[in-house]
């Protein structure tokens, strides 16, 4: 048999192979929504995202709650383990959408730069506080993390906040939620973490 019609169906099953993976990694990959609790049910949250769509969440038994709240910008120090969304800015540096500081114990979480969903062309950088200038537009912070640095123009209007402690009491019907989600194989939804602003506050990240 020629050796073209030997391998047609081996790269027919490879690609079959490769699609069934691509699938199966975008159903159980997961994403986040933002938005405001409409209701609760039990282990049920009714969520309606910012672009008006509603998702309908199960919470894993094992669900994490995290509060944010708002702080100033001269909070960020030296040696702040940090995360911020950044856009391009015109003079080509990185404009600073939001700041969010991590508690100590949450310090080296997902360190690194890559690219955001939260605006075209935004990244989200976890990093330390290297050195912080301020100036009369805000603050310019070096950044660095174990593969490089950046640096990141922070605003005055820029919303900095941090993480502290929360719970399913906190979620109620109005909340303002980042929920990390997963498809699951019939199709429903489960998060086992949700971030949500304190006192009305929507998550900026």
């Amino acid at each position: 048999m020629p050796l073209r019609s030997t391998l047609r169906p081996l790269i027919a099953l490879a690609m079959v192979a490769a699609s069934s993976i691509a699938a199966l990694a975008q159903q159980t990959s997961p994403s986040r929504v933002r938005g405001t609790i409409e209701s609760v049910d039990g282990q049920t949250l009714m969520v309606k995202s910012r672009s008006g769509e509603e998702v309908k969440l199960t919470m894993a038994g094992d669900i994490r709650v995290v509060g944010i709240v708002k702080i100033a910008l001269a909070d960020i120090k030296v040696g702040s383990f940090i995360g911020t969304t950044t856009v391009p800015g015109p003079d080509g540096g990185n404009n600073a959408v939001e700041v969010h500081v991590f508690p100590e114990d949450m310090r080296g979480t997902g360190e690194g730069s890559r690219p955001y969903d939260l605006r075209p062309n935004s990244s989200m950088t976890n990093a330390t506080v290297a050195e912080s200038v301020v100036g009369n537009d805000g603050h310019t912070l070096l950044i660095k993390y174990k593969d490089g640095e950046k640096k990141v123009v922070v605003g005055p209007d820029t919303p900095v906040v941090t993480y502290v402690p929360a719970g399913k009491p906190d979620l109620k019907p109005g909340a303002k939620v980042i929920a990390f989600m997963k498809k699951l194989p019939d199709g429903s939804f489960e998060t086992n973490r949700i971030s949500v602003g304190r006192d009305g506050l929507t998550p900026p990240m």
